[in-house]
């Protein structure tokens, strides 16, 4: 938030809020200020369909009297005063809770890093127009391609300032810049989308504009042709597209919140072994222009470098306060404001490469499913039960055939995450990052 000329006016009005609790009555409080500002341009077919901007600055409250607590939201313009009053006469009336609280003073960052999160590059609706409408022409000009299902550019900055009553206050700023499109090759019942995109908190790391339509392009006539596979026992190889996800999965787990309240099917597991010993996972919140980055937590804490999962064997949590305390822990810095909540999250989360090129992985499958999209809401959670629609490519004697979809593919996320190899393709340029995976004994069902 370094950028903006009236930053200062946030951190007064935080501080203020904060300020206005305590005269209130509340024992504790703290306040926090999340600006977003966004534009973008959106094409189809060499036409412009929209051109959006947006800016806003929201602010939320959270006060604590003993072990009751409240929260509050509102604006830039909202009056501190009546917002702390509001807080606290709902904090007098709520049901106890022994868990929530702020952050322990000793845990407060002082000197927050500084991780090159804020490009000031400024982009105006042409020059977003001209990236989209290049990466459309491009992917149109591919032979079997037919439709554009949209290009699109954005740029967009978000920052925030928070401040407690254990005497913090900081601020920080991140943009973001990204590309996308989706397009249409074939005809009638035979057609086939897929798509590709860039996104970046800095405008030069930014993928070119007809790279990422011809890719997209290609992609989708790839698909042609596209069958079923027969249904039976399958090695799957995960695209790190949908690797990606599959990490996910492994954030969800371990997180905190979902540990404490019995919604993780790996809620028993601390210490032992949940993924093969090629699995090896890390969170970094300080990597310097991380897609996930921040100098401090929504709570003021600065978070380290974890190794979450080494070798296979789970080694943390990831914890906010109010987590951690449910579980007898302290915060490891992954609380997660939204709105007026604070929950804990993932943020540069990897699975790590191995050492061997996915061709290498692939090379002695007789067969196999590559999985390049996967569909549906089929994961649980709370059992690891999974199953979900996918599409991708058959497998013979270790090489990449004809185009499958209208597949499901099945199993348990406890069995996967054991029997998942990881390939040396790793590309941390996502919040969630992952390589190709490969995993032997799931199910698929097709012809």
């Amino acid at each position: 938030m370094q950028a903006d000329s009236d930053a200062r006016h946030l951190v007064d009005l935080v501080s203020a809020l904060v300020e206005a609790a305590k005269k209130a009555g509340a024992e504790a409080a703290d306040a926090v200020a999340v600006r977003a500002r966004s534009s973008s341009v959106s094409v189809r077919m060499g036409k412009v369909e929209a051109t959006e901007a947006s800016e806003g600055d929201d602010i939320a409250l959270r006060v604590f009297l003993g072990k009751r607590a409240a929260s509050v939201s509102g604006n830039a313009a909202s009056d501190p005063k009546a917002l702390a009053e509001r807080a606290v006469a709902m904090a007098r009336v709520s049901p106890e809770d022994p868990h929530q609280g702020l952050a322990y003073a000793a845990r407060l960052v002082r000197e927050p890093k500084e991780l090159e999160l804020l490009d000031q590059t400024e982009l105006g609706a042409d020059e977003l127009r001209e990236a989209a409408l290049a990466m459309e022409e491009v992917a149109l000009s591919v032979p079997g391609v037919t439709n554009s299902g949209g290009s699109s550019a954005s740029s967009g900055l978000g920052g925030l300032v928070l401040a407690t009553s254990e005497g913090f206050v900081g601020q920080y700023a991140g943009s973001r810049f990204s590309r996308g499109i989706s397009v249409v090759a074939g005809e009638g019942t035979a057609m086939e989308r897929d798509y590709d995109f860039s996104s970046q908190s800095h405008f030069a790391d930014l993928r070119n504009a007809e790279e990422i339509g011809r890719k997209a392009a290609e992609r989708a006539v790839r698909r042609l042709g596209a069958r079923k596979a027969r249904t039976g026992p399958v090695t799957v190889v995960l695209d790190p597209r949908v690797a990606r996800g599959f990490a996910g999965h492994f954030a969800s787990a371990i997180n905190g919140a979902s540990v404490a309240r019995k919604t993780s099917f790996l809620r028993e597991m601390m210490g032992k072994q949940v993924a093969s010993a090629a699995i090896t996972v890390t969170d970094n919140p300080l990597k310097v222009r991380g897609q996930a980055s921040r100098p401090f937590d929504g709570e003021g804490v600065e978070g380290q470098p974890l190794t979450v999962i080494e070798s296979g064997v789970l080694q943390h949590w990831l914890l906010s306060t109010s987590a951690a305390s449910e579980l007898g822990l302290e915060t490891n810095g992954r609380g997660m404001r939204s709105g007026t909540s604070v929950n804990p999250g993932s943020t540069n989360f990897a699975i790590e490469p191995g050492s061997a090129a996915p061709e290498a992985l692939m090379k002695d499958l007789k067969e196999g499913f590559y999985v390049t999209e996967v569909f549906g809401h089929g994961v649980n959670m709370v059992t690891g039960d999974y199953s979900r629609g996918a599409s991708g490519f058959w497998i013979e004697n270790g090489e990449l055939t004809y185009p499958v979809s209208e597949v499901t593919i099945a199993g348990n996320l406890k069995d996967m995450f054991l029997h998942a190899t990881p390939a040396n393709d790793l590309d941390r340029n996502f919040g969630t990052a992952a390589p190709t995976i490969v995993i032997e004994g799931m199910t698929l069902a097709g012809a």
